[in-house]
């Protein structure tokens, strides 16, 4: 039976957070003036860009215009990724290449961000997007993770059962959708510590660590 690998993009696909949250950084600071460290973006990791921006908003009370603000992120994110290209992060090409040549496995992408963000993080970490059966973005789901929905969609596009995905994730906002959807979880801790991913069926510290032979016992 058909079964599935379905990756997260930010700190999975290419270790994304470091930039995302300076991007911010600038961000609050252009258009607000307002001094916000890379550490407040930590518990919004995975949940969306603009819940991403907005809950630190909140902390700081700053009364922020989420399109804009997104949109300045989204432009800051860009120029710093010029000045820093993201390779991708280790074992993912192997994973890929692997299922690729495998009859029984399908490949998804399912990411919070936007596609126009996310899409040139795919390509610049050397993934084609021709190479997945099915890539569902933020611009998809009107519910963010932790919310299952975004891996409900996933799962039925790629027309399998929850239980016959394997998950990649590395924030405990995706972990938590990916259980309530009834996926199998696998989280790295690029983006946060071990202790915060508890709930996926397996933590690692590199996909390196991880074979496809590995996630096919796993469904």
């Amino acid at each position: 039976m058909k079964w599935a690998i379905v990756f997260d993009v930010d700190g999975v696909v290419a270790d994304t957070e470091a930039l995302n949250a300076r991007a911010s950084v600038m961000m609050f600071r252009e258009l607000y003036d307002t001094q916000v460290q890379p550490e407040d973006f930590r518990d919004f990791v995975g949940t969306g860009d603009e819940r991403y921006v907005e809950g630190v908003a909140e902390k700081y009370r700053v009364t922020i215009d989420t399109d804009r603000a997104v949109e300045r992120r989204r432009e800051n994110f860009f120029a710093l990724q010029q000045q820093h290209p993201l390779p991708a992060m280790p074992g993912v090409l192997a994973i890929v290449q692997t299922a690729r040549v495998s009859a029984d496995v399908k490949l998804a992408i399912a990411t919070s961000g936007n596609k126009d963000k996310q899409f040139p993080v795919i390509e610049g970490a050397g993934l084609k997007l021709e190479w997945f059966d099915v890539v569902v973005t933020g611009d998809d789901v009107t519910r963010k993770k932790p919310d299952p929905q975004i891996y409900e969609i996933t799962t039925e596009k790629l027309g399998l059962p929850p239980a016959r995905c394997v998950v990649l994730e590395d924030a405990p906002a995706g972990v938590a959708s990916a259980k309530a959807a009834g996926a199998v979880c696998i989280a790295v801790t690029s983006s946060v510590g071990a202790e915060k991913l508890q709930d996926a069926d397996l933590v690692v510290a590199s996909l390196a660590e991880v074979s496809v032979a590995t996630m096919r016992r796993m469904v």
